[in-house]
């Protein structure tokens, strides 16, 4: 039994009640299966085009949070002691939001599809509490396609309607919703959730979570979803076993030490890009172009280390800040650094009865520079071709103390360009030394072809941002 609230009252919804639907359930098409709530649009089902954007208002101590989502990709149950907002529950026939009617006075809408994500995606940022300019714009819509107005009157829409201490119908509701809220928090628990041929556990603390892991090792375990997502959207498998750890506060933490910050596996990337904008800012830099905020807000730190992809964004970075990855099982923690982490494509070191539980970043004391780069099709939105992230220490004479290049996208999984390291280090940090260690990038990797890229020109690609990374830090 899972509790949430919609439409002003708290939902329950019972999984094993036979005419219940599945625990695999997206939030769209929960959404398109009720009578009054079609506004939220099926566009792409991988959380591309933002058509199915609501809005999800968590309880945080006594004030209400607002974030959008990609309902294609969030599950039912996540649900859970949350407020669902749809686009039904922004206006009224008699009363739009300022939102919509900014959207009406600068035509903003046209053949209308995408129009309910983009009312979404305006109405979190307009719930948001700081000052909204032009980045700040450009970043909340990132994430809805629209393929008649060419941005420039949403962007318009957003500009007026988005400003601060502007309250609205949500606002004079928060005390009810609040305790519709904290009437399901009393109630706060785990989920254990058994129908059919499926089995979603959802725990509500990491003890219980790790007992579930050394009890199922085979779960698929969940901490966003939006990977795994993508296999009952595009794929139609039915997920037999899935162990869902998004619900654990202890996993959220962020907390500031003197030499560290500690980030729990749950953390999402929104939350950790505002958080590290100056005190990592290499970090930064790569997940201002991670998905779009809609994905932001529901990826996390930890789900992307686990899927250790080749292309994954985060891995090289968190390398070159020699991030330090704690796992834990029943048995208690290890410490795992992060250049150590991933062994092959899509494996790391992680036992299958662990979990990540948290990352250590430590600050930068020796005045080494770091940069990160990615290249994709695209700005936004979009997976790496090529990725890398680079550590530098010169000495007083200009030499290469200690240099990192790690690339994403170039192997079976993120890889060190050690050859290229060796060559340049106790050299001059000069465009000679560093065209000459280009060529040895190019010989230390096989890369694949495939629809983002050859072969080649991946190989054109690391080799280029070894000398932007050499141009970006030659003074």
């Amino acid at each position: 039994m899972i509790s949430f609230v919609q439409d002003d009252r708290i939902v329950r919804i019972d999984f094993n009640d036979p005419l219940s639907i599945s625990p695999t359930t997206t939030v769209l098409n929960y959404l398109r299966g009720l009578p009054d709530h079609k506004g939220t649009k099926e566009g792409c089902a991988e959380g591309d085009c933002g058509a199915c954007t609501v809005v999800l208002a968590t309880l945080e101590g006594e004030r209400l949070s607002y974030s959008a989502y990609d309902s294609c990709l969030i599950f039912v149950p996540m649900l859970h002691g949350k407020q669902l907002i749809t686009v039904e529950n922004v206006g009224r026939s008699d009363q739009l939001h300022p939102v919509q009617q900014a959207m009406v006075e600068t035509d903003g809408s046209q053949c209308g599809y995408c129009t309910p994500g983009f009312i979404m995606s305006l109405f979190a940022l307009y719930k948001q509490e700081k000052t909204v300019d032009r980045e700040e714009i450009n970043d909340a819509l990132t994430g809805n396609l629209c393929r008649c107005t060419g941005y420039r009157p949403i962007v318009e829409a957003a500009a007026r309607a988005c400003v601060l201490e502007n309250p609205d119908q949500f606002s004079q509701q928060e005390s009810q919703v609040i305790d519709l809220l904290q009437t399901i928090r009393r109630d706060h628990g785990g989920q254990d959730i058994q129908r059919d041929d499926q089995h979603y556990m959802r725990p509500a603390s990491l003890a219980d979570a790790l007992a579930l892991k050394k009890q199922y090792p085979d779960a698929l375990v969940v901490n966003g979803a939006t990977d795994i997502g993508l296999l009952v959207t595009k794929q139609k498998k039915k997920l037999a076993r899935i162990l869902d750890i998004s619900n654990i506060d202890s996993l959220k933490i962020l907390e500031n030490h003197p030499d560290r910050l500690e980030v729990g596996a749950g953390v999402n990337l929104e939350e950790l890009r505002l958080k590290v904008r100056d005190s990592f800012p290499a970090l930064y830099d790569m997940l201002a172009v991670f998905g779009s905020r809609q994905i932001r807000n529901m990826a996390t730190l930890g789900g992307n280390l686990a899927n250790a992809s080749p292309i994954g964004d985060t891995p090289p970075v968190l390398m070159s800040y020699f991030a330090e990855i704690v796992v834990e099982s029943t048995g208690g923690e290890r410490r795992i650094p992060a250049l150590d982490f991933i062994t092959g494509y899509r494996t790391s070191q992680l036992r299958e009865d662990e979990l990540i539980t948290r990352v250590i970043l430590p600050r930068q004391q020796n005045g080494s520079v770091i940069r990160s780069y990615k290249i994709s099709k695209r700005k936004d939105l979009d997976i790496s071709t090529v990725s890398g992230s680079f550590r530098l220490h010169l000495d007083e004479n200009n030499n290469v103390d200690e240099i990192y290049l790690i690339y994403g996208g170039m192997a079976a999984m993120t890889k060190r360009a050690s050859k290229a390291e060796a060559f340049l280090t106790g050299k001059p940090w000069s465009r000679d030394s560093v065209e000459a260690a280009m060529d040895l990038v190019t010989e230390e990797f096989t890369p694949i072809s495939d629809a983002r890229s050859g072969a080649e020109g991946r190989k054109v690609m690391a080799r280029n941002l070894l000398l932007k990374f050499w141009s970006d830090t030659a003074n």
